[in-house]
């Protein structure tokens, strides 16, 4: 029985020119990380199924991939482990574990691939990296945090090469206080509030309106809410008019807000990269205070390509001490796919740029000395190890993105010289085998 090969629904698999670019822009965004000042951790693919349960159920439950091994499961055992969803549960494990190990505030990156049980679509995927940083710390947690980290959001989407993007800024507390303005005190109806609220852009002021007036509001009051829903500006000076504004029961909460976006402008983020918008609540109920999320400004239907916020107390579930904490999370895989779908992934380098020709079995030790040279030098090279003919072998390398053939036959060999083909210009020049390295770094890095 022949199996046809198909790659699993909800996964991305990627060729080596694409997997390169891909590969690119997740070193870019560690690079930033590093630069920011959030060194990296890693932790398990799975945790313990009650640990990363602790406080999900419902629709999150239904999502999680359980782990078992054979053994367990032809005996009967119920699986004690799961695939991690996201990387905030395991955040919480592991600073609660290592709580006394751990310098405060705790900063950190973490870049790893996390896994839901989603209904396979176009977009939609059961396996995707998340790109987050996290600042954690005990018992308070300055605000000047939560601008830090939107301005290393703000700072490394730009350094991916995909077009100016928008920071929106919006507070959880401050639009409580606003609901709380226009008569709804419950906390349970300002959640549900906010989660319709949070869905504005999807489906439209009106018909959030009609939405929230057939849940038993009054036309005044969400005429009211929608009112300061509709405030944005951008700009420290435009934000804080804007929020001068607002009823004086959120000054304290609108504070924070000119707070956060003051320390960014300090932090020399440009006033146009980020904005007040308060339509955006984050539907989560993690969030606590600011939250924050991001779009391309020329592609705004792409949707939001990295969002985060602050939450009181990470890990109450695992520890008595409080652990406030401010973070930001780029859908990495989501984000690529949808660059590519629209044809804006940035320029990539080619997945290795040298290829070494092969003539014939004689010339196979030059040829694997010359290899060795670029290789010694930083320089990707592949080598081909079975002779063919040369066109054959400038076909390939071209397919494969290669962008220059090294050629080390005997006429070469006899000279101590190799001929380098561009594939790129069409051009072949001899050069010595002593200055090979200088003249495949210059034209790797396209100068004359």
């Amino acid at each position: 029985m022949t199996i046809t090969p198909s790659t699993p629904a909800g996964t991305l698999e990627l060729l080596p020119a694409e997997q390169a670019i891909h590969d690119a822009m997740l070193d870019k965004i560690r690079r930033g990380f590093r630069r920011f000042g959030f060194p990296a951790i890693e932790t398990p693919v799975f945790e313990r199924a009650d640990v990363l349960l602790t406080k999900t159920g419902g629709e999150t439950e239904r999502q999680v991939y359980f782990v078992q091994s054979a053994g367990s499961l032809e005996a009967g055992e119920a699986p004690d482990l799961a695939l991690r969803f996201d990387l905030t549960v395991p955040l919480a494990r592991y600073v609660a574990e290592h709580e006394h190990e751990l310098v405060f505030p705790f900063r950190r990156s973490q870049i790893q691939r996390v896994y839901r049980g989603e209904r396979p679509q176009r977009g939609r995927y059961r396996e995707f990296y998340q790109c987050d940083i996290d600042v954690i710390d005990r018992d308070e947690l300055s605000l000047r945090h939560d601008a830090e980290v939107a301005a290393a959001a703000i700072a490394i989407l730009e350094d991916l090469g995909i077009g100016s993007v928008t920071l929106r800024i919006n507070n959880r507390r401050l639009m409580r206080r606003l609901l709380e303005e226009v008569g709804i005190e419950s906390e349970d109806a300002q959640t549900e509030v906010l989660r319709e609220v949070d869905k504005i852009e999807k489906k439209g002021v009106d018909a959030v309106g009609r939405t929230l007036v057939d849940s038993g509001l009054s036309p005044e009051s969400v005429g009211k809410l929608l009112e300061f829903t509709s405030v944005s500006a951008s700009g420290v000076a435009a934000i804080e008019s804007a929020l001068s504004t607002l009823p004086a029961r959120a000054e304290s909460e609108a504070a924070e807000v000119a707070e956060v976006a003051r320390t960014m402008a300090a932090l020399g983020v440009d006033e146009d990269s980020f904005a007040l918008d308060l339509a955006i609540a984050r539907g989560l109920d993690y969030y606590t205070g600011t939250v924050y999320e991001t779009r391309l400004d020329d592609h705004p239907e792409l949707g939001s390509i990295c969002s985060g916020g602050r939450y009181d107390d990470l890990a109450g579930q695992y520890t008595t001490t409080r652990l406030p904490g401010v973070g930001i999370s780029i859908g990495f895989t989501r984000l690529f796919w949808q660059l590519r779908e629209a044809g804006l992934l940035p320029e990539g380098s080619p997945a290795v740029p040298v290829s070494v020709a092969l003539m014939s079995d004689d010339d196979l030790e030059y040829s694997l000395g010359v290899a060795a040279r670029l290789r010694a030098a930083g320089i990707d090279t592949e080598t081909q190890m079975t002779p063919s003919r040369l066109g054959k072998q400038l076909k390939a390398a071209d397919r494969r993105g290669c962008v220059l053939v090294v050629i080390a036959g005997e006429s070469e060999r006899q000279r101590s010289t190799v001929s380098v083909r561009d594939l790129t210009r069409g051009e072949q020049v001899e050069v010595p085998l002593s200055d090979l390295v200088d003249h495949v770094t210059r034209r790797l890095s396209q100068e004359p």
